[in-house]
């Protein structure tokens, strides 16, 4: 069962070089299984009993299902799309003393650089074109799917410090070699031809890049699986799957992945957006349901804020709090922060404990030490347009914001279990 969960998991994340294949991926299993796709610029029809999902800005999704009789409320999980990578900016190409030709990228999210040196890359994202049929403009996905740049490391002989502790500037060090000086001109041509448009009729694009190296899963008894984009798609996946085996009959099941909080969350898309807002009172206006009916159902509502979660590091326990240590395959893990970086508390800590009991999943917890700043993610800032319980949560991993990252085969079917047990 593990090994076939890992399996599925490897092959949603290589399918998914970006939040935007990330969000079709999705929305090519949610329509095998029957939902009803809704526009945000049409009138929904909705109606008890009935699925549906919509999409904003191709990178975040909603999908819900609506019980047959009076819903009790709302139970919601909600993760995020996007992982730390390199945006390649406008006019993308740099010639380099005449030899070379390099793209010209930027951050974008909080990447650990060093593992992106010296491994082959590609380049994925979507392409904006004029809709000559219908007028406005059409988005295209595009995935060059083959080893196409590298971002190569500067020889030890030449920076006898890189041992050590070294810096790097993104615009300097980083920019990856597209290819020698015949390569000049080619870049968008090459994007154009693979989105099959002819290269003046792109008029915007969102390209990333994104690491080759396949999933694989590993250890001596096959117990770890590596491969990028786990943060965050490794809830995303297992909190859709939970969905779907869910029985979903009392309350108005909510799956909901977003955009961009690698970069703070604050876009159209991002959790601190009116996405999940306005989505959850459009259902209500469609189920004839007042704005107090919503209020009401809100306060009986209950959010997961799934986002993974460091596991201890067995060369660094130091950077661990003393008494919070949390492992791989040892459980979800709950995650608390007096500053509240983390939305958890008391009462919702208690009703998420409750919840794994009764899936029968164990449950560790991470805070961070003292004197250590954390990281933050979607649960308080998605509670500023939806107030409601909500505790934050994840699976443990290692080596969090690299191209490769790290994590357990148990724990994703840990998390299905749960997001199961929760869509009741």
């Amino acid at each position: 069962m593990e090994k076939n969960i890992s399996q599925q998991l490897l092959e949603f994340i290589e399918n998914s070089p970006t939040c935007f294949h990330a969000v079709q991926a999705m929305t090519d299993i949610l329509s095998a299984e029957g939902f009803t796709e809704l526009k945000e610029n049409q009138k929904w029809h909705i109606e008890n009993g009935g699925r549906y999902f919509v999409t904003r800005n191709g990178s975040s999704l909603t999908a819900f299902t609506v019980p047959f009789q009076e819903m009790k409320g709302m139970h919601i999980i909600a993760s995020h799309s996007d992982s730390p990578s390199f945006k390649i900016k406008e006019n993308p190409e740099l010639e380099s003393e005449g030899h070379y030709i390099r793209l010209n990228v930027e951050g974008y999210g909080g990447m650990i650089r060093a593992p992106w040196f010296d491994r082959p890359l590609s380049v994925a994202g979507r392409v904006i074109v004029k809709d000559k049929a219908q007028g406005g403009f059409r988005s295209i996905l595009v995935d060059i799917g083959r080893d196409l740049v590298m971002i190569p490391n500067l020889a030890i002989h030449m920076d006898r410090q890189i041992n050590d502790s070294c810096k790097y500037n993104i615009q300097k060090d980083m920019l990856p070699i597209y290819g020698d000086l015949s390569a000049k001109g080619t870049f968008m041509k090459l994007i154009a031809d693979t989105a099959g448009v002819p290269e003046e009729e792109i008029l915007g694009h969102d390209l990333f890049l994104y690491n080759r190296q396949k999933g694989t899963v590993w250890g001596a008894s096959g117990e770890f699986l590596s491969c990028s984009r786990l943060d965050d798609l490794q809830c995303a996946f297992a909190s859709l799957k939970g969905f779907l085996a869910g029985k979903r009959q009392e309350y108005l099941a909510v799956h909901c992945v977003l955009d961009n909080e690698e970069v703070g969350s604050g876009t159209k898309q991002g959790a601190a957006s009116t996405f999940l807002y306005d989505t959850l009172t459009r259902i209500h206006t469609s189920l004839g349901l007042s704005q107090e009916d919503y209020l009401i159902h809100l306060a009986d509502s209950f959010m997961i804020s799934a986002d993974n979660a460091h596991a201890v590091h067995p060369a660094h326990t130091d950077k661990a709090d003393p008494a919070n240590w949390s492992y791989i395959n040892g459980g979800i893990v709950i995650k608390f922060s007096a500053s509240q970086k983390y939305c958890t508390d008391g009462v919702s800590a208690a009703i998420f404990r409750d919840l794994c009991q009764r899936a029968g999943v164990p449950v560790q917890t991470f805070v961070n030490r003292s004197d250590m700043a954390g990281g933050s993610t979607l649960g308080n800032i998605s509670n500023t347009q939806v107030a409601l319980n909500t505790v934050d949560i994840g699976l443990p991993q290692l080596a969090m914001h690299s191209p490769y990252e790290t994590a357990g085969v148990k724990d994703t079917g840990y998390l299905i279990r749960a997001a199961e047990e929760f869509f009741c």
